[in-house]
């Protein structure tokens, strides 16, 4: 065996450049975070920050460019990828000009030496989703070249890449042979999905995706609850030729794999854009499962084993960083419960984020604020309750009542504790106006805490609300920037 000392400086620089690629694929093995913001009280971004960095969270995927959060980030090097809204899609793929105002407002301003780590940026958020009946089927594919070509104008398209994160049913096994090496693309979307495969292929960007196991559970329910788990051993594993799959995740992934090889891209990289499991909304969310399934994530990607047919270490981002009391419960109630810490920064459960088994536990975001210790509840005094049920629906649809539901953590309450619950997150939600705890006089306020067991009665945090801006408000102000550099341009 040659000594490195006999070596040519041609071996030498091979070994250098070697052993420099395994460290950068090393040190990007882990589990990255979602980041959702559609919440009625946002914490303090730089407190959530500090709370990523402490725990080691190396990676984040954000779904807009909001200015606090990116200002935040400056210096953190936590690897980021910034989202584009699907509503800004339109204007996307229409108007280059767009693309460009959107790239240097919110990647350049921040993708210098010490700013923001920025790898990615997010075109749209699921936009071939059956629901969306290819509302954005056209309009995507422009969108992610005016989006590129902006960041390759902007002089950062060899270092920052645009891809499309795109839900799993995107591909499918035939009824008839459900086996991963039998995916394909779905025929009506087949075309538009390849050629955005074509155009990622061609700037070396990663094809992203979307894989829920817990939704493959909720929506069937003869599906075998082992299977969604990494830890099953009460299944019989699934033969796909020489392959055995003892997990939906794998198989999942290998359709995607099979897919792509069927389009002419066996190799593509491939992002795991969202994968998680809620708290609560579902007899099958609690806390129990989700840390059993966030777990074996986590412990599935520090193997660095990957899946059956595509060897090697998975890029994931675990859905979500914290729970998100505004979205959006038309899918299910668990919606709002998808995050690893409470919607104050306290972590619901224990996750080994390092495989070291020597963790401490996960660290909350500290110096969170709060409102005062006061709740808005059922009056005891009150013998007449004719108008209950109306004040209970009335509140409920201004707040977040979904704990309430059947195999929920407060699905136990009795009528009255019903009443409490729901006047009590309404009354949070408003800020603890005195007057929001009235219900036609069946509400009262209280000192004394009435959580009832796990079910727990919030008090919000006092930090102010979250703000989404409008598409109009984003042309209103592209229009004033471009205003700005047409007069310096004629009077400079």
């Amino acid at each position: 065996m040659t000594s490195i000392w006999g070596m040519g400086m041609t071996s030498l620089l091979m070994v250098f450049l070697c052993f420099s690629i395994a460290k950068s694929e090393g040190e990007n093995v882990g589990v990255g975070v979602n980041w959702g913001t559609m919440t009625s009280h946002e914490l303090p971004a730089e407190k959530v920050v500090e709370m990523m960095k402490e725990n080691g969270f190396k990676k984040l995927k954000l779904f807009e460019a909001e200015k606090r959060i990116m200002e935040a980030l400056i210096g953190s090097e936590i690897q980021v990828m910034v989202a584009i809204p699907n509503f800004m899609l339109s204007d996307m793929s229409q108007d280059p000009s767009y693309a460009d105002y959107w790239v240097d407002a919110n990647i350049s301003a921040y993708s210098y030496p010490g700013g923001v780590n920025i790898k990615y940026v997010a075109v749209g958020n699921e936009p071939f989703l059956k629901a969306y009946n290819a509302t954005y089927l056209q309009i995507t594919l422009p969108a992610l070249k005016n989006v590129q070509n902006a960041l390759h104008r902007a002089g950062l398209g060899d270092q920052i890449k645009a891809t499309v994160p795109l839900n799993a049913d995107i591909y499918e096994s035939p009824e008839s042979n459900p086996v991963p090496s039998a995916g394909d693309f779905r025929p009506e979307i087949k075309d538009a999905t390849i050629e955005i495969i074509r155009f990622l292929n061609a700037n070396d960007a990663p094809f992203t995706v979307n894989i829920y196991p817990f939704l493959s559970l909720y929506g069937n329910p003869y599906f075998p609850m082992d299977f969604a788990f990494f830890d099953g051993s009460n299944y019989k594993p699934v033969k796909d030729g020489y392959y055995l799959y003892t997990n939906v995740f794998d198989a999942n992934y290998d359709t995607l794999v099979a897919s792509l090889t069927k389009a002419g891209y066996p190799e593509m990289k491939i992002i795991v854009g969202e994968i998680g499991w809620p708290t609560d909304g579902d007899i099958n969310a609690n806390v129990k499962n989700a840390k059993r399934f966030n777990q074996g994530v986590i412990k599935h990607v520090l193997s660095s084993k990957g899946t059956p047919k595509r060897n090697g270490p998975l890029d994931i981002y675990l859905f979500s960083l914290l729970d998100e009391n505004k979205k959006s419960t038309a899918p299910g109630s668990f919606e709002t419960h998808w995050g690893i810490f409470e919607y104050d920064g306290k972590p619901k459960y224990e996750l080994d984020l390092s495989g070291s088994r020597r963790d401490k536990g996960l660290s909350p975001v500290l110096g969170v604020e709060y409102k005062s210790r006061r709740w808005c509840v059922l009056n005891p005094r009150v013998k007449e309750l004719d108008g209950l049920a109306k004040e209970i629906d009335y509140a409920c649809s201004l707040s977040d009542c979904t704990s309430l539901g059947y195999g929920s953590t407060c699905n136990h309450l009795s009528l009255s504790e019903n009443a409490s619950y729901a006047f009590n997150m309404y009354y949070q939600l408003q800020d603890q106006h005195e007057w929001d705890c009235d219900f036609s006089g069946l509400a009262i306020l209280t000192k004394e805490d009435p959580s009832v067991g796990e079910c727990r009665f919030p008090v919000m945090i006092a930090y102010g609300t979250s703000v989404v801006v409008h598409r109009t408000v984003l042309k209103v102000l592209f229009g004033v920037l471009e205003g700005c550099i047409v007069f310096l341009l004629l009077f400079s």
